[in-house]
């Protein structure tokens, strides 16, 4: 193909679209209120082209890598041409739009350039609340989505600049922490701003043109890297078959399963025959699948590869609607990752025999999250703490399991650290070692798990 902008300046823009995403993560995490992001780092920010491509994407949560570009077409699909400067669209719904569960909130921005759309910046952050019946807006024992807390179905939060002030007030009475999930909401909006502004600047710079051009030839560029590699990989069909323990609200064990199919050009995945969607809170959309099988599907053909949409193209994704990982409202999502990873573990379980090299003898296969909530000892408020746990993963061929490591849809996050969970919450940290059993003896062991222990301070 024949490009304008000579390589050299592509090379530029790639690489300045690429920081742009970057800059857009670390004002998400200098601005907001909450630990779960600014310790945690349970967030993404990314860039898209016009038509909802996903072009560039910050470091953060694997598990979002799938939804922000589904964010961005939602908001095509449902306002069309009735898209403005100055407009920012927020995004929760679970199963339109790249949802994952209530908690995990988008917000989508479109950028003009001498009144042309050219582009739009999004993101996605974990609210420490959004109402429902249980505090931090995840639940064990929910049975639909209503009792999970606020769904925003793709709404206009910004329009041509004015605030929907009737919006803030309802998350502000709706939510258990309005301070938190308002200054979250406000520091993704800045983090918005400031992508809006560096693409902008490169238009001007460059020319709208050429960073047009540049969107698009690389993610050809990542589709043609992504082919090359899927070409190295033994082609054939491989079935696979697993069982989730329990919803949370039975003890029925789930079966879930995929034929996975590798042709010179293709890798396609079909979990059709999976278990309707269930009655407890695992259930999983169908943007959370597709992350879940991204991530996995990065990790066997080029882990250190830019991630954008033109290197998800030969990747196909099967599976049934109203199924436990493509659910329907009102089915249940707030602990969805606990059916999501399944996405990942059973590609795993495919290739781990076929590529041993890459692939590890297992995972952590949970998110294993803490939710605590109670009095501030010092004073007359509230504390909620909200985070991922780490664990041990498994033995590859050549070197001992992982220990100490979050679950592989968490990506580049954190836990909190003592010193913060101890004077940010009304708590006191107990125990934080490595388990000493359970390893799995062998030429290489398996990763120790991991013990954390929180002494409640007060009695509420």
């Amino acid at each position: 193909m024949n490009y304008k902008t000579d390589p050299f300046t592509y090379e530029v823009i790639k690489d300045s679209l690429i920081s742009t995403g970057e800059e857009m993560f670390i004002a998400l995490a200098k601005t907001s209120m909450s630990p779960i992001i600014y310790e945690v780092l349970d967030y993404a920010c990314g860039l898209t082209d016009k038509k909802g491509e996903l072009v560039t994407l910050g470091n953060g949560v694997t598990g979002f890598i799938g939804m922000l570009s589904f964010m961005v077409k939602e908001t095509l699909e449902t306002y069309g041409d009735d898209i403005h400067e100055g407009d920012v669209f927020l995004i929760n719904d679970p199963y339109n739009g790249g949802g994952s569960h209530l908690c995990d909130v988008g917000l989508v921005l479109p950028i003009f350039q001498d009144h042309e759309l050219v582009a739009f910046v999004a993101n996605k952050a974990h609210w420490t609340e959004v109402g429902g019946k249980d505090t931090g807006s995840m639940s064990t024992n929910s049975t639909d989505v209503y009792q999970e807390g606020l769904q925003f179905p793709c709404i206009k939060l910004f329009d041509k600049g004015i605030e929907n002030k009737a919006i803030i007030k309802i998350i502000e009475s709706n939510v258990r922490f309005p301070k938190l999930s308002i200054g979250d909401m406000r520091a993704q909006i800045a983090s918005l701003k400031t992508g809006e502004k560096r693409i902008q600047g490169l238009c001007k710079k460059y020319s709208t043109e050429s960073i047009l051009e540049s969107m698009d030839r690389f993610l050809n560029q990542g589709e043609a890297l992504t082919i090359k590699e899927i070409e190295k990989l033994p082609n054939g069909t491989y079935k696979v078959e697993s069982l989730i323990d329990d919803d949370g609200i039975t003890d029925n064990q789930i079966p879930v399963q995929l034929k996975l199919t590798i042709t010179d050009k293709e890798f396609i995945c079909d979990f059709r025959g999976s278990s309707p969607q269930v009655q407890g809170p695992i259930n999983s959309s169908y943007t959370g699948l597709v992350s879940a099988v991204r991530t996995i599907f990065l990790a066997i053909t080029n882990p250190s590869q830019e991630v954008n949409d033109g290197s998800f193209r030969p990747l196909k994704i099967i599976t049934d609607d109203g199924s436990i990982i493509s659910a329907k409202r009102p089915a249940p999502v707030s602990m969805y990752w606990e059916s999501m990873l399944y996405g990942t573990e059973l590609i795993w379980q495919a290739m781990a025999p076929v590529i041993p090299d890459r692939l590890t003898a297992g995972h952590l296969l949970s998110v294993c999250v803490v939710i605590m909530g109670g009095k501030l000892p010092d004073k007359n408020e509230n504390f909620l703490i909200v985070e991922p746990s780490v664990g041990g993963w498994g033995a590859s061929n050549s070197f001992d399991g992982d220990t100490g490591q979050f679950c592989i849809s968490d990506g580049e996050t954190f836990n909190v650290p003592i010193e913060i969970a101890e004077n940010t919450y009304g708590v006191q940290v107990e125990e934080y070692a490595m388990r000493t059993d359970g390893k799995g003896a062998g030429q290489f062991r398996g990763g120790s798990g991991v013990i954390r222990t929180y002494k409640a301070m007060t009695d509420g």
